[in-house]
């Protein structure tokens, strides 16, 4: 009897705890509604956004990976950050368009569009050569046919719209390692050398600026495809000149 008792004293229905913790869950629901109302997403934005990130890593719509193409020059940019960019900024964005557009002229009219790249990227324009273009395998001097390639486009180099541009060189080789008789002991030397032998070639035969230049070597540690085939591995050793865009220069020092 006392059982039956207790039994008929409980409130019916759901535990009392229920009801606050069904408030919070409410609030909770409310406030995440409301953070969502006072958002705006652009689906075209939104779409245009994805296509140029899936672009830059070599991603297609399927998910297969294939090669990669920059990330600055497109629509997406073009729509929605030009408003965002200063005057001299989009001035220099078109300056760069223009000078990419003559260089790929150039590269037509000599057959080389297949050896020298022109890209946008977020840091400038970049010319990307592939080594067999300026040096013979597992070295760093200069061919001298790549030397009538390079005072073509130092006469690009110190044009009025970029005199005043800073210029990075950058090498990078494959995973084949270097013959053990070479004067490099390393890719990084390698790498690093084909790189400075490019400034001093401009520095010292066409006497541009040394100060606008700079040099990396990247060894085999920043390849654009997979080390894994002959092609690949072509694609790899390569040669890149970056010229920057202003909010990529390093100040000089006074």
């Amino acid at each position: 009897m006392a059982r039956k008792k207790q039994q008929e004293d409980q409130p019916a229905g759901a535990p009392l705890w229920m009801t606050t913790y069904s408030d919070m869950v409410t609030l909770l629901l409310c406030f995440f509604v409301l953070l969502f109302a006072f958002s705006t997403v652009e689906t075209q934005k939104f779409d245009q956004l994805m296509q140029s990130l899936q672009n830059a890593i070599g991603v297609s719509s399927s998910g297969i990976l294939d090669g990669g193409n920059t990330l600055f020059p497109n629509d997406f940019i073009d729509q929605s950050l030009m408003g965002d960019l200063t005057a001299g900024q989009r001035n220099e964005l078109e300056n760069f368009r223009e000078l990419q557009e003559t260089l790929e002229s150039y590269l037509q009219e000599y057959d080389l569009e297949t050896e020298v790249l022109v890209s946008q990227e977020s840091r400038g324009l970049m010319l990307r050569f592939q080594d067999n273009v300026l040096f013979d395998p597992g070295k760093a001097e200069l061919k001298p046919r790549s030397k009538e390639i390079l005072q073509d486009i130092a006469e690009f180099l110190r044009s009025p719209e970029l005199k005043d541009k800073d210029i990075r060189v950058e090498g990078h080789t494959d995973t084949v390692k270097v013959n053990p008789t070479s004067i490099y002991p390393t890719n990084w030397e390698l790498s690093t050398g084909r790189a400075s032998n490019v400034v001093r070639y401009f520095i010292e035969e066409i006497d541009m600026d040394p100060e606008r230049f700079s040099i990396a070597g990247y060894g085999e540690y920043q390849p654009i495809a997979p080390n894994d085939t002959v092609e690949n591995k072509s694609k790899n050793r390569r040669v890149d000149i970056v010229i920057l865009r202003s909010e990529y220069i390093v100040p000089k020092s006074q």
